[in-house]
């Protein structure tokens, strides 16, 4: 049976506009497009004490439920809902609530580190990765984190220099090899976004 799911892998280090770029596609091609991201898969630490929890790496690929989202990803493409865990950021560890997901026609997959595990990476039809500049990229992480996900800056500072930006260095710009589009700046960047939603009209009829 021929595919019926467009699959576009939405890559970037932290802050670089991952998600302003899947909701302008989203928002283009509205009503056609569902968004899963890698963020939802970080593992459960239910079993660590809080103390514990915000010390360990949540920026190496081994943070990820990776197998679930794989699963999920499958299931998607194969036309089933799927409910998608969430992820509590201030308590470090999964929530309970989950997130139905129906499938689409495109299926957006956004996250740091899709393209370091093949499996995701081999399920992408297009990988697009955004390119921004890295000081641009921790303002707006310190920005998210602290007003977004009620993190301290003393905390965000910590993990930026002590696994985010170590992490960017061995992984994620590593994985930018694997992309077909760069784009720098993402969503902000309107030539690179007309090109791809025009590629992506073609590869839908």
């Amino acid at each position: 049976m021929e595919k019926q799911t467009l699959v576009i892998g939405v890559a970037g280090g932290t802050g670089s506009g991952k998600t302003t770029l899947t909701r302008a596609l989203a928002n283009h091609f509205q009503g056609k497009v569902t968004v899963i991201q890698h963020d939802s898969y970080y593992r459960a630490h239910d079993d660590i004490p809080f103390e514990e929890r915000v010390k360990l790496n949540y920026d190496s690929p081994e943070a990820f439920d990776n197998d679930l989202m794989v699963t999920q990803i499958t299931e998607l493409i194969e036309g089933k809902t799927v409910e998608c865990p969430t992820y509590d950021y201030a308590r470090h560890t999964r929530a309970e609530a989950t997130e139905t997901l129906s499938p689409s026609r495109i299926l957006i997959v956004e996250g740091i580190l899709i393209y370091a595990e093949p499996r995701i990476c081999n399920l992408c039809d297009i990988k697009l990765f955004v390119d921004t500049d890295s000081d641009v990229r921790i303002l707006r992480r310190i920005k998210r984190d602290v007003i977004d996900r009620g993190r301290s800056l003393e905390s965000v500072e910590r993990q930026y220099l002590e696994t985010v930006k170590p992490m960017h260095e061995l992984y994620v710009e590593p994985s930018k090899r694997a992309a077909d589009l760069i784009i720098p700046e993402g969503g902000a960047n309107l030539v690179a976004l007309d090109m791809l939603i025009h590629r992506v009209e073609r590869e839908l009829a």
